[in-house]
Parts: structure tokens; sequence; C-alpha cells
């Protein structure tokens, strides 16, 4: 990854982040923007830009991102009733940060679609 993210800062405590998971591979904190009473962004310290960008050496890495999700759900008390966790990938798909990250959300029930008012775009 040639560019430093945001999230690249937060790894490097160059920015404070409400952070309620740590471990050598990830850190997990709480969005900025919640969209639920609920909303951490669980990301791997290694700087992967995208979904597209991940490769084969990656996989246990990105698995953990969502055993990372479940340890904090069962630690927060929320693991019974549901969470939701989802992963952007690049603008269509509604990443804004390109260094990958999963969004768990919780504390309410999350309706789908998730964007039905959105129209849909036309792909040929």
């Amino acid at each position: 990854m040639s560019s430093t993210t945001i999230f690249d800062k937060i790894i490097n405590r160059e920015i404070n982040a409400d952070i309620v998971y740590e471990d050598d591979l990830s850190l997990a904190f709480k969005d900025i923007n919640p969209q639920a009473p609920v909303h951490l962004l669980i990301i791997p310290k290694k700087p992967i830009a995208t979904i597209n960008d991940i490769e084969e050496d990656d996989r246990e890495l990105v698995g953990h991102l969502f055993t990372v999700a479940r340890k904090i759900a069962i630690q927060h008390g929320f693991a019974k009733d549901g969470y939701r966790v989802v992963m952007n990938c690049n603008e269509d798909g509604g990443q804004s940060v390109y260094h990958i990250h999963l969004h768990l959300l919780a504390g309410k029930t999350l309706g789908w679609p998730p964007y039905a008012n959105h129209e849909p775009k036309r792909v040929d």
C-alpha cells in the first residue's frame, strides 16, 4: 500500500481512537459515525487496500478478523441477540478508507436490504 490512511495513523497511535480490542494482528475501535448503537471497525494491522488486494497468504489474517468480531460480540453481550459484519469494497461498495476493515453493527434490529432507497446502478 503506497499511501498512509487514517487507520495506519490509528495503529501507530498518531490519531486517537476509542479502542475496544487489540492483539498482534488486529485492532478494533468505535466508528466515529455510528450507524447502529454498536458500530465498531475491526482492522488488520497489515495494510491491505481492498478485498481485491487480499492474497492467498492473507486468508488466515482475514479469518482472524471474523474471530475477533465473534469475541467482541460475546464479550459485549450481543452475540445471542445478533449482529452484522460487513466489509465494503471500493467506491460503489461503500468503501471510504482504503485499508480493509470489518464493520461490526449491533444493538438494534438491522433491516435488509441495507440500502433499499438507492437506485441500482446499471451493470452491462
